[in-house]
């Protein structure tokens, strides 16, 4: 294939953030294959400027309006589905946090634009209606999550009826083998200082508290067309297996590698191709010992919260998505205690009442859940 045709055009929906920033580097490693036609980001124009400056990005968006207009970018949501529609973008790579990734990812699917998929909000709150809209208009969403990427790499060649059950890994966070009495008075510090993986802060917090692994739950279950039951998790505190897949037949897959995210970016980019790069590859002679264990949902209650609200499903999982964001970042601000964030989803859970989901649904189902979450927190002080 000629250059010209290989070349990717990637739109970036957070780009400042940690995986857009390594999804960048993935981009500067291959410049003959992938070129940024646009970055997008919620507040910081400081650095969405250089970025823009740095890879020579034609088109810019902020989703705040004040920062947009400090900037001199355009601003806002219709900013940012104008952004991943434009021609000149190929592939959208979501990574925003929060469901403001939702409605740009939308209009990119009905604009024919393949999806890279790491802001796990998308498929949470929604997978409901982007799958069939991803299937409708025949484009194709890639997951960047190394989890899903390792489940999605096994299951090449494969149907989801042959699919007995995904395993997802865990590294366990920073409290593996802790009590509830242990992390009941943890500081953000402490929960900040995860031991294999170098993540945003809410997503690091999700970490500490399983919650990740349940949104990867739900995840997984629109991604491969699975039941919820047919997902597991397993506590893997080395990181190099990044999932299993259990086959029909007692076959079982696994995808192995050191844990980077630019690798899943990378393959997310540019599948089917394997092209080299300057990663360090894994090497059974250059390892430690592989161990796993059982998951303490006792002490880390949100992973069953979440497959609860997969069950119910409709605009629960949305509601429980939102609550969980709000709590995370009151415990990042001070505002509550680790073990607060499954009591104060469980609330959410309780009072609300699931609908059928729609867009409109959905928005008004977050909107709702992350009210009631900080009327039930009470002001940050």
């Amino acid at each position: 294939m000629d250059k010209l045709e290989a070349m990717k055009r990637v739109a970036i929906l957070g780009s400042t953030g940690s995986i857009g920033k390594q999804t960048l580097d993935v981009i500067r490693q291959h410049p003959d294959r992938l070129q940024v036609a646009a970055l997008a980001a919620r507040t910081n124009a400081q650095k969405l400027l250089e970025q823009a400056s740095q890879f020579d990005a034609p088109h810019l968006a902020l989703y705040d309006q004040d920062s947009a207009e400090r900037a001199g970018v355009p601003g806002g949501i219709n900013a940012l589905i104008d952004l991943v529609t434009s021609p000149d973008v190929d592939v959208v790579v979501v990574c925003v946090a929060g469901v403001i990734g939702l409605e740009p990812t939308l209009a990119a699917i009905e604009a024919g634009k393949d999806i890279a998929l790491a802001s796990k909000e998308v498929l949470v709150a929604a997978g409901e209606i982007v799958m069939p809209m991803i299937r409708k208009h025949g484009v194709r969403l890639t997951p960047i999550d190394s989890e899903h990427s390792a489940v999605f790499q096994c299951l090449q060649g494969y149907r989801s009826d042959q699919v007995k059950r995904v395993i997802l890994t865990a590294s366990g966070g920073p409290f593996r083998g802790k009590t509830q009495a242990d992390v009941a008075n943890i500081t953000v510090e402490q929960a900040l200082d995860h031991p294999t993986w170098r993540m945003g802060g809410k997503i690091t917090i999700d970490s500490a508290t399983l919650m990740n692994k349940g949104l990867e739950t739900i995840e997984a279950k629109w991604l491969f067309d699975l039941d919820v039951n047919q997902v597991d998790v397993v506590v893997h505190p080395q990181s190099i297996v990044h999932s299993f897949v259990e086959l029909a037949d007692g076959s079982t897959l696994a995808q192995l590698g050191w844990p980077d995210m630019r690798l899943p970016i990378q393959l997310a980019l540019l599948h089917p191709e394997r092209v080299p790069n300057d990663l360090k590859p894994w090497s059974p002679l250059d390892s430690p010992i592989l161990t796993f264990e059982p998951v303490d949902t006792e002490t880390f209650r949100c992973l069953d919260l979440a497959r609860e609200c997969s069950r119910i499903g409709g605009t629960m999982p949305c509601a429980m998505n939102a609550a969980n964001e709000e709590a995370a970042n009151a415990f990042l601000r001070g505002g509550v205690r680790l073990l607060q964030i499954p009591n104060i989803v469980e609330q959410i859970m309780r009072a609300h009442q699931p609908s059928p989901p729609t867009l409109e649904s959905i928005l008004q189902t977050d909107r709702w859940a992350r009210a009631k979450s900080n009327e039930i927190m009470g002001p940050v002080s």
